[in-house]
């Protein structure tokens, strides 16, 4: 992808991530504090936390890499020892899944089919995983023919990004 069209795409990408990871993500958490049950919740409310989490950490990535090539100056070792530190959050984040999904079982009494919560909770944890490998590792979000083009040409994801910067160690 050219320089120019980069710029161009993360102009409207950017904004659209930082609105997430600022207002969806949290504005829904809220919501359901506010009319379910916590103890329904435990599951569901860690997995939105840690979305959050990640996707600020997206948001900023693609926030330092539009600055970097309009011409601003980014503190790259900074901002390397940030994701860096940040990456390990999140694989510790991602292993407290388990004992969370434990303590949620407990509080049903393992009875998980009364608790519709359960179901969203899962799958929302398994997304936070997703974009946690979408910005570290893989890129498995297919968002232009670029990306489509390339998934058929190889016949496998491309390398993420901030993965490649990380190899690199600059932005």
């Amino acid at each position: 992808m050219s320089k120019a069209r980069l710029i161009k795409r993360l102009k409207w990408y950017y904004p659209i991530e930082k609105f997430h990871a600022y207002v969806t993500f949290p504005a829904l958490l809220l919501y359901l504090l506010f009319t379910n049950p916590v103890r329904n919740l435990v599951l569901l409310a860690y997995g939105l936390i840690v979305c959050i989490i990640i996707l600020y950490q997206g948001q900023l990535y693609w926030k330092l890499k539009l600055e970097r090539l309009t011409g601003k100056h980014i503190n790259q070792d900074a901002t390397i020892r940030f994701f860096k530190k940040s990456k390990r959050l999140n694989w510790l984040l991602i292993l407290c899944m388990l004992p969370v999904l434990l303590i949620q079982l407990y509080i049903q009494k393992w009875n998980f089919e009364s608790n519709n919560m359960f179901y969203w909770g899962i799958f929302v944890n398994v997304f936070a995983m997703l974009e946690h490998i979408n910005y570290y590792y893989i890129q498995l979000m297919i968002d232009n023919k670029y990306d489509v083009s390339y998934l058929f040409k190889n016949k496998k994801f491309k390398k993420a990004s901030l993965a490649k910067d990380l190899i690199e160690n600059k932005i």
